[in-house]
C-alpha cells in the first residue's frame, strides 16, 4: 500500500508540474453554415459591401458562408416565401406583393435608403423634372416592377396623372429605345446606365424618382418562420451586411478593390468608380439598415393607385427593425 501510495504521489506531482490537471477533449469548431444568397442582379460593383463582409470576415464571424446565385431563373422571394430559402434581396414592392398573395416574407434590413430608379432622356428633349413629362411617351421594361412603381410614385409626386403620360412596355431596351427616339424618355437605374451613356458620351438629362418621392427600396427579406426560428441567425446576418456597408462608405477605394476579387471584367476601373460612387450615395444614412415608415406607406399607396394592390396590408408584418444594429 506504501508503495501504491509513493506511485500515486510522483504521479500527481509529475501532472502539477504539466499544467495541473489532465487536458480534456475540446469541441470542434461548427462548420459554417452555407447560405445562398439570390442577388437579383449579375455580379456589379453595386454589391461591394457583401463581398467586403465576405472579404473581411463578417459573415464568418456571424458563422456564415455566403453562395451569391446570381441566377435570373431563381425567384427569389418565392424560395424565401417557401422557407426554402433564409434570404434574399430584394426591392421594396416585391414585398407587400408577395404578402399579398400569402407568403410570409419579412424584410429586416433596408440597404437602400434612396429608391435607385430615374427617368432618364436626351439633354436636348428639355425633360428636366416629373412635370416635363405630362404629353410624353415614357419607355419602361414591364408594367410592374421596381422601375414601374418608381415611375408612377415620381408621377404622383408631381401631380402629374398618369394618364397624361403615354406608358410603353419595352422590355429592357430602355437604351437603343431611348437613343432611337422610340421613347421620349426611359425609366433605368440610375447608378447603372446615366452613367455607362454619360461615359459614351450621350447627353442625358436625370430625374432620379428618390430626389422626389420616399420609397421603400432594395434591402433584405426573409420570412415569419425564420424570425421565430432562428433570430440570431438573422441578427448575425444583418450585423455582417451592415458592416460591410459602413466599411464601404468609409473606404470605397478599398471596397472596390475587394469587388474586382468577385466581379470578373471590372477593367475599366475609372467607370466603375463612378457606379460605386452613385450607389454609396444612395446608402447613406443616419443608422444603416432602417426602414422609414412613411417609405413604406407610400409604396403601397404607390401600389394601391396602380392596381397592382387590391387592399391595403398590415404594414407591421410586413417590415421590421428589430435586427438593425
Amino acid at each position: 500500500m506504501r508503495m501504491r501510495a509513493v506511485t500515486l504521489w510522483l504521479l500527481a506531482t509529475a501532472l502539477a508540474a504539466c499544467g495541473g490537471a489532465v487536458p480534456l477533449a475540446t469541441e470542434t469548431p461548427a462548420a459554417p453554415r452555407s447560405i445562398r444568397l439570390p442577388m437579383g442582379f449579375i455580379p456589379s460593383v453595386q454589391y461591394a459591401p457583401f463581398y467586403v463582409g465576405v472579404d473581411k470576415g463578417y459573415f464568418a464571424a456571424a458563422g456564415l458562408e455566403i453562395e451569391f446565385d446570381y441566377s435570373f431563373e431563381t425567384n427569389g422571394v418565392q424560395l424565401v416565401g417557401a422557407n426554402q430559402l433564409p434570404f434574399a434581396v430584394v426591392s421594396g414592392e416585391q414585398v407587400l406583393l408577395a404578402r399579398a398573395q400569402g407568403l410570409p416574407v419579412v424584410y429586416v434590413m433596408a440597404w437602400f435608403q434612396k429608391f435607385p430608379v430615374a427617368v432618364i432622356a436626351k439633354a436636348s428633349a428639355g425633360l428636366t423634372a416629373p412635370a416635363d413629362l405630362s404629353g410624353k411617351e415614357v419607355g419602361t421594361p414591364t408594367l410592374d416592377g421596381a422601375n414601374y412603381v418608381g415611375l408612377l410614385a415620381l408621377l404622383a409626386g408631381a401631380g402629374v396623372k398618369v394618364e397624361d403620360v403615354t406608358v410603353k412596355a419595352i422590355g429592357f431596351n430602355q437604351v437603343p429605345a431611348l437613343i432611337a427616339g422610340e421613347v421620349d424618355a426611359a425609366v433605368v437605374y440610375t447608378n447603372n446606365e446615366p452613367i455607362r451613356l454619360a461615359a459614351q458620351g450621350e447627353q442625358l438629362s436625370v430625374i432620379p424618382v428618390g430626389d422626389y418621392v420616399s420609397l421603400a427600396a432594395n434591402g433584405i427579406l426573409t420570412n415569419e418562420d425564420t424570425i421565430a426560428g432562428e433570430p440570431e441567425l438573422v441578427r448575425g446576418f444583418v450585423r455582417a451586411l451592415a458592416q460591410g456597408i459602413a466599411d464601404t462608405l468609409a473606404d470605397p477605394d478599398e471596397a472596390y478593390i475587394i469587388s474586382k476579387k468577385y466581379v470578373l471584367g471590372l477593367t475599366d476601373d475609372a467607370l466603375e468608380k463612378q457606379v460605386l460612387a452613385a450607389t454609396i450615395e444612395m446608402w447613406k444614412t443616419n443608422r444603416i439598415g432602417l426602414s422609414e415608415p412613411a417609405a413604406w406607406e407610400t409604396m403601397q399607396a404607390t401600389l394601391m393607385e396602380a392596381n397592382l394592390l387590391s387592399a391595403p396590408l398590415d404594414l407591421s408584418q410586413a417590415y421590421t427593425n428589430e435586427f438593425v444594429p
